[in-house]
């Protein structure tokens, strides 16, 4: 995860809002569980983006426990979740070029040393 806290933040919502589309049905422990947050901050994370209006929480009409939700994403939570694609996208495309960057000078270091034989 992205060391400061706004982007922190911003990835779980895009991890939580990804979910969502295509398991509507998760539980608020589930979603802790695959986005690596304890329980109490998946409720507060998803309670922030109902709040938001990006996602709607529906009781499931067929289910014998009255407090099981479907938690589906709205217009605004779907378009939200395309502006969430696109900064994760950017953020990991920069880090995968940081890296790249760093393992072609540890590469060129590490020849160098071979050459030089130094250990």
């Amino acid at each position: 995860m992205p060391s400061n806290r706004p982007e922190r933040r911003e990835e779980a919502r895009f991890r939580i809002l990804r979910l969502l589309e295509g398991n509507p049905e998760m539980s608020t422990r589930d979603i802790a569980h695959a986005v690596g947050v304890s329980h109490g901050a998946a409720w507060y994370l998803l309670a922030a983006l109902i709040e938001k209006g990006l996602v709607k929480a529906q009781n499931f009409s067929k289910s014998d426990q009255k407090a099981k939700y479907a938690y589906v994403l709205t217009p605004v939570g779907l378009a939200e979740k395309a502006r969430l694609t696109r900064s994760f996208l950017d953020r990991k495309r920069n880090e995968f070029e940081d890296l790249r960057q760093e393992i072609e000078s540890l590469s060129e270091e590490l020849s160098e040393t071979e050459l030089t034989g130094k250990n």
